[in-house]
C-alpha cells in the first residue's frame, strides 16, 4: 500500500443512512461528507472517515454463500472525550441508549453506546484527564 492519506476509514453497515448521519453529526461531533441516501453517506471527525453503508449499498450485497451483511456486533470506533460523565449525561438526556455503564480501568474510563443501527461506539476518557 502506498497511500499517504492520514485518514482512517471505517465502514459501518446501517439500517437507515439518513438516521445514522443525523446521529453522528448531532450527537458525536462529526461533519457530513458525501450523501447518497438511501444507499450511502460518510461523516468525518478529525482523521476518521466513517462510511455509512445501507442495505441498498454495494457493501450490503449478499456474500457468495448467501450471507447478508448486517449492522451491529462489538467492533467499534473509539472516540476520545475530556469529561465522560458530562458526555454521558448529555447523550442520555438526548435519548441515546448505552450498552454498558462507565467502566474504569488502568488506562481510563469507557462506555459503549449504540448508533441507530446497533453499531457500537466507545467513548473513552484517558486516565489523568
Amino acid at each position: 500500500m502506498t497511500s499517504t492519506d492520514p485518514t482512517v476509514h471505517v465502514r459501518y453497515l446501517v439500517d437507515d443512512v439518513a438516521a445514522a448521519v443525523d446521529f453522528y453529526t448531532t450527537h458525536l461531533g462529526f461533519d457530513e461528507g458525501l450523501r447518497a441516501v438511501p444507499a450511502f453517506a460518510d461523516v468525518r471527525r478529525g482523521h476518521l472517515r466513517l462510511l455509512l453503508s445501507g442495505p441498498a449499498s454495494s457493501a450490503g450485497r449478499p456474500m457468495p454463500d448467501g450471507t447478508r451483511p448486517h449492522a451491529g456486533g462489538w467492533n467499534r470506533i473509539h472516540l476520545l472525550v475530556d469529561d465522560i460523565e458530562a458526555e454521558v449525561a448529555k447523550l442520555r438526556a438526548a435519548g441515546v441508549g448505552f450498552r454498558s455503564d462507565v467502566v474504569t480501568g488502568p488506562g481510563g474510563k469507557q462506555i459503549v453506546l449504540d448508533d441507530p443501527a446497533g453499531n457500537p461506539v466507545e467513548l473513552f476518557q484517558p486516565a489523568g484527564t
